[in-house]
């Protein structure tokens, strides 16, 4: 379980602050002389600042230039060995980096802000961060977790909010897809994100629309062909086989996290195991008529009870997506983040750290998803309250974590299928991407060992 990490403890700095900052002249000065003795003490305040300044502050608050390049400044730190703090709910969730010249010249080149700290300061700050009464607190992040991605090769990095999130914070990552995940790839990464997919093997209920479409005739080549070499006549058992092995990815030990359809569709998935849900159009077989009654919402990772929409025609899969019956204006459509304890729930405060609580909504094949139907366990971390939805959401299963985010991109409010990519330069510093980017970082924290 991640209910406790090592929290950072500030080493003792046996350094004085500003221990020399002026040099004796032991003779009378000429003009010539004075300036060079200015000199001389400037460069030794140069030389002596330097040497105390040990680490780097990089804020996330509003003073913060790039937050989203900010977050692949902290990777990179991490993937070159260094071990560096999160400093939950200061200043938007700020990271405290070892000074280092690379460093410092790597923020200002991708335009990150950053403050110089002396080993006063640092202690100063964790000393108020520590205070009982605050609700801060410092993480360490130990090691760059190894990332790969579950989607089609084919598709673009601006296809997909995550993929166009680490792209321009220049984070690496691996793209995976069916084959790889059934042959057994996933235990060499640390965090998976499942690209919008489809997982009931409906090829994303987009038959009304696109089934005389290129594209679409295209995907249900690649993925019939991927089905038989795996032994299953339908790409409904091909993306079972697909979910299953995710799950036990999952169990032992693994962080997912998923957008769009990629959330309701896996845990519609989980529960329909042995069962055929899809309509005649999808697998060349009706569904079968009992289909709903035999759902299994005990393997569901978040949601239960929940209705099948099997019409074939009708671009939704369940009633767990609230998009068509939210009715919520775009310039009411706001989302409100929850406040978690720093010192005692440590993974929900990672994962929601910002410099906005109050998120713009955005919209997708799943947008939100309906709170009556989500499971007692599962940890809302974001909600739109007046339509009774949740839009972020996070739990355990096993030994790992999952986390949920509805909608398509934080920044695009409504995408439709070859609309222009988002260009993050103009939203350098979006919260609804940074919700992303935290559960990107967050495996990096260091797990508590317990004794037994």
């Amino acid at each position: 379980m991640l209910s406790k990490f090592t929290k950072f403890e500030p080493e003792k700095m046996s350094m004085k602050e500003n221990s020399i900052y002026k040099i004796p002249c032991l003779h009378i000065c000429t003009p010539t002389c004075t300036l060079v003795c200015m000199l001389v003490c400037t460069l030794m305040c140069l030389f002596v600042g330097q040497a105390q300044a040990n680490h780097l502050l990089i804020p996330m608050d509003l003073t913060q230039t790039n937050h989203l390049k900010a977050y692949g400044v902290a990777y990179n730190a991490l993937k070159q060995g260094d071990e560096i703090q999160w400093l939950l709910n200061y200043r938007g969730g700020s990271f405290v980096l070892p000074f280092s010249s690379e460093g410092r010249t790597e923020c200002l080149l991708k335009g990150v802000s950053f403050e110089v700290l002396t080993p006063s300061r640092l202690n100063a700050i964790v000393s108020e961060i520590s205070q009982p009464d605050m609700n801060t607190d410092a993480m360490k992040l130990e090691k760059a977790p190894k990332i790969a991605v579950y989607s089609p090769k084919e598709k673009k990095p601006w296809d997909d909010a995550v993929t166009l999130a680490l792209t321009y914070a220049e984070i690496p990552y691996t793209v995976i897809y069916d084959s790889e995940v059934l042959d057994g790839k996933l235990k060499d990464y640390d965090w998976l994100h499942l690209h919008h997919e489809d997982f009931t093997g409906q090829m994303g209920k987009f038959y009304a629309g696109y089934k005389h479409m290129d594209w679409y005739k295209e995907e249900e080549k690649v993925n019939t062909e991927t089905a038989r070499k795996y032994g299953y006549t339908k790409i409904a058992e091909l993306k079972k086989a697909v979910v299953r092995t995710i799950r036990d990815y999952v169990n032992a030990g693994g962080f997912i996290f998923a957008m769009c359809s990629a959330t309701d569709t896996y845990d519609i998935a989980l529960s329909a195991m042995g069962v055929d849900i899809a309509a005649t159009p999808f697998d060349g077989d009706p569904m079968d008529p009992e289909a709903q009654s035999k759902l299994d919402f005990a393997k569901t990772f978040a949601f239960r009870d929940f209705k099948l929409e099997t019409n074939p025609n009708v671009y939704e899969y369940s009633n767990i997506d609230m998009t068509d019956v939210r009715k919520v204006p775009q310039q009411d459509d706001y989302f409100v983040l929850f406040e978690f304890s720093a010192k005692w729930d440590p993974v929900p405060t990672m994962l929601c750290q910002n410099h906005e609580n109050v998120i713009k909504g955005f919209m997708g094949q799943t947008t939100a998803y309906n709170k009556k139907l989500i499971k007692p366990s599962v940890l809302v971390m974001g909600e739109t309250k007046s339509v009774n939805e949740a839009r972020y959401i996070h739990g355990e299963y096993g030994k790992g974590t999952w986390t949920f985010y509805g909608g398509h991109d934080p920044e695009d409010y409504q995408h439709f299928v070859g609309d222009m990519p988002t260009d993050l330069n103009l939203h350098k510093q979006s919260p609804g991407y940074r919700l992303i980017l935290n559960n990107v970082l967050f495996p990096a924290a260091k797990k508590k060992q317990h004794k037994t």
